[in-house]
């Protein structure tokens, strides 16, 4: 099943292309921090040969508790994204929640990201797009997949067809999430490259009470799951310590684990799309 080619720089994703990386910390936590990352994220993709592209939020606007660490908010974050960009020469993911966030944040992402909880929210998901943007969809925890086909219509609305769907586990029961892999051909057969979050699919939402947990264990085999049923690419929220990163630590993975679970995802791939 062949999917939509699309193109973010020097990046693309769907059609006959290979599987495709999108990776970084779940929030930015320093600049300093952010760029560590984002070099490293690069030799490691340079080394396999995967085409990648950085991701960070400025801003995690829904966090369980108003407490919880959100990030350096719009203008900071995205200035050290812009940094990211620069410097390292890296197309750049991350998502917005508001619509005054949009036009800042479409001079310096390459993917506007629409979270999953907005997922059906008509006005935001057509403003974004009309940003002209590739719109990366997070199919809702509450959706079904083919659902997901009402979002995609409402961004074509605006004539922009530069569209990624991303799944990340459906609400099951309290505080669980589990993945349905047949949502995967499901929502390719729409015809936009798809999209496995690894991370958040480990999630459990709520999990810690005034914050959310997570089972980093089963990132690895729900990945190769994944791209055995077939994706364009993988999302995978990274950090060089999870268990001290101030926001989604439990379901986060480890940079030093992340290139062997990558290079089993690659030989995968190549299976699949022989």
């Amino acid at each position: 099943m062949t999917t939509r080619e699309i193109a973010i720089g020097k990046v693309r994703i769907g059609g006959t292309n290979p599987l495709a990386l999108i990776a970084g910390p779940c929030v930015i936590e320093s600049e300093s921090a952010t760029l560590e990352t984002a070099e490293r994220l690069k030799k490691i993709a340079a080394a396999l040969g995967i085409p990648f592209i950085f991701k960070s939020s400025y801003d995690k606007a829904n966090r369980s508790s108003v407490r919880s660490y959100r990030g350096p908010g719009l203008r900071e974050g995205l200035k050290v994204l812009a940094r990211v960009k620069r410097e390292l020469d890296l197309p750049l993911l991350s998502d917005i929640h508001r619509f005054e966030e949009i036009a800042p944040a479409a001079e310096v992402l390459d993917v506007i990201q629409i979270p999953a909880f907005l997922s059906r929210q008509t006005d935001l998901i057509v403003e974004v797009a009309k940003s002209g943007r590739v719109v990366n969809i997070k199919k809702g925890q509450f959706l079904a997949p083919l659902d997901i086909k009402n979002a995609i219509e409402k961004a074509e609305s605006t004539g922009n067809r530069n569209i990624l769907i991303t799944e990340r586990g459906v609400s099951f029961g309290y505080n669980n999430l589990v993945v349905d892999f047949r949502s995967l051909p499901l929502m390719r057969g729409l015809g936009y490259p798809v999209v496995f979050d690894a991370t958040h699919s480990v999630q459990l939402p709520g999990g810690a009470g005034s914050a959310s947990s997570g089972d980093r264990q089963y990132v690895a085999p729900l990945t190769r799951a994944a791209v055995a049923v077939g994706v364009d690419a993988l999302f995978m929220e990274v950090h060089a310590c999870p268990d001290k990163a101030l926001c989604d630590g439990p379901n986060m993975m480890s940079l030093d684990e992340l290139p062997d679970l990558l290079r089993q995802a690659q030989e995968i791939d190549r299976i699949v799309k022989q």
